[in-house]
C-alpha cells in the first residue's frame, strides 16, 4: 500500500502504507520510547493524535497483547521509519501490521522521521492527515488540505470518547477509592490494586452525587487526552471534595486538580511524550527518569495562593511535574509513575504515598 502524510505547513511526504487503509487526521506528535509500542499505541491519552516514533525500528518483537493499556488503539495513526513483519519473540501473536489492520488504524513507514521530529520541535505539534491505500486515489488525496481544514485538537472533547460508559469495581480489602476515568491506563489500575484499594471506576461525566453514592475515602483523577478544561465534571468533583477527602491525580489529573483550585494551564509547544523525561525532586535533589505523555502543563505562577506546593520540576525545561497540599490531602504528578512504557523509578514512591495519605486521614 501507499501512504501519504500531509502537514498544515504544506509538507507532503510519501511512504509505504501498512495496517488498515483509510484517511485519518489529527495532531502529529513524536514519542521517544525505544520499545513499548504496544503500550504507547493503546494509551487512551493519544486519542486524536498521529504518533511518530523517533526510534527507527518498530514491530521487531511483534504484538502479544500482554501489555495493552486499554481495549483498543488510542492513536489515530502510527508513523515510523521502518517496521519489521517477521518477529520471532515467543509471546508474539501477530505482527504490528496485522495489529493495526485488526484495529482499523492506518500506518506509514519508509519516511524520514528525523525530519518530522525536528520540524515538530521547531514549529510545535501540528495538524496532520494521513491517507493509506492502493491506487492513484491515494496519491491524489489532498492530505495537506485535510490537515489545514481540521479543528485544533484543543477544541475537541476527546475525554468522553475514551472514558468508560458505566461504573465498574475492582474489589480489594483496603480503603474505597473512586477513580474518575478520563482515559485511564490499565497499569494505573493495576498499581492501585497492588496497594489493596477497593476501587470503583466511574465515567468522566459522573456527577458529584454519583460519586458520593459510593461513600469513597478518596478521589483519584486519571490521565486522559486533550485540554484539561474539557474535563468539567472532574473539575467540579475536585472542588467539592477538596479538604473533605484526599484527592490524587496523574497527568491530566494534575491539571484538573490545579484548575479546580484556581490555577491555570497552558499548551506546551510539542508536549512531553516518551520514557526518558528527567524529573527533579525539589526537596531531596534526586532526579528520576520518568514516562510522560501530555500536551498541557500547569502555569507555575498561577499556583500561588491555591494551597498547592510545587514539589518536582522537569530538569530539561522547568515545567511543573508534581504538586502537593498537606493541608488538603492532595498529591498529583504530571508524569506516569506506573510507566508502560518507560521506567518504574517512581511507581512505588507515588502509589505508596497515596496509601499512606489515605491511611493517615482514616485515623
Amino acid at each position: 500500500m501507499i501512504g501519504v502524510l500531509g502537514l498544515e505547513d504544506g509538507t507532503r511526504v510519501e511512504g509505504v502504507g501498512f495496517g488498515a487503509p483509510g484517511v485519518v487526521s489529527g495532531e502529529l506528535v513524536f514519542v521517544t520510547v525505544m520499545s513499548g509500542y504496544e503500550e504507547a499505541l493503546t494509551d487512551p491519552s493519544y486519542k486524536g493524535q498521529l504518533l511518530t516514533f523517533t526510534y527507527p525500528l518498530m514491530g521487531n518483537y511483534g504484538v502479544s497483547g500482554d501489555h495493552f493499556q486499554s481495549d483498543r488503539i488510542g492513536a489515530a495513526a502510527m508513523v515510523c521509519k521502518e517496521i519489521w513483519n517477521r518477529p520471532l519473540h515467543h509471546r508474539s501473536t501477530r505482527t504490528i501490521s496485522q495489529f493495526l489492520e485488526e484495529e482499523g488504524v492506518p500506518g506509514i513507514h519508509g519516511l524520514d522521521t528525523r525530519m518530522l521530529t525536528i520540524k515538530i520541535r521547531n514549529q510545535g505539534a501540528m495538524r496532520a492527515a494521513l491517507a493509506v491505500g492502493e491506487g492513484p486515489d491515494v496519491i491524489d488525496e489532498d492530505v495537506v488540505g485535510l490537515a489545514k481544514d481540521q479543528p485544533d485538537i484543543s477544541s475537541l472533547d476527546l475525554i468522553s470518547a475514551v472514558s468508560c460508559k458505566s461504573p465498574y469495581r475492582i474489589p480489594g480489602d483496603g480503603p474505597k477509592v473512586v477513580m474518575m476515568d478520563l482515559g485511564i491506563k490499565r497499569n494505573i489500575l493495576d498499581s492501585m490494586a497492588c496497594q489493596g484499594f477497593d476501587i470503583v471506576v466511574v465515567p468522566s461525566d459522573s456527577r458529584i452525587s454519583d460519586i458520593e453514592r459510593y461513600d469513597p475515602e478518596a478521589l483519584f483523577i486519571s490521565n486522559g487526552p486533550g485540554d484539561p478544561e474539557k474535563a468539567g465534571r472532574a473539575i467540579e468533583a475536585v472542588k467539592h471534595f477538596a479538604g473533605e477527602k484526599p484527592v490524587f491525580g496523574i497527568c491530566l489529573g494534575l491539571q484538573v486538580i490545579c484548575l479546580a483550585l484556581g490555577a491555570e494551564t497552558y499548551k506546551l509547544k510539542f508536549g512531553h511524550h516518551g520514557g526518558n523525561q528527567p524529573v527533579k525532586d525539589l526537596e531531596s535533589g534526586i532526579v528520576y527518569i520518568t514516562s510522560q505523555n501530555h500536551n498541557f502543563a500547569l502555569r507555575p505562577q498561577s499556583a500561588e495562593g491555591t494551597g498547592l506546593k510545587i514539589t518536582q520540576v522537569n530538569a530539561n525545561d522547568g515545567t511543573v511535574e508534581a504538586v502537593r497540599s498537606s493541608y488538603l490531602g492532595m498529591e498529583a504528578v504530571q508524569y506516569h509513575p506506573e510507566a508502560r512504557p518507560g521506567p518504574l523509578c517512581t511507581r512505588e514512591r507515588f502509589f505508596s504515598s497515596v496509601a499512606k495519605e489515605i491511611e493517615k486521614r482514616r485515623r
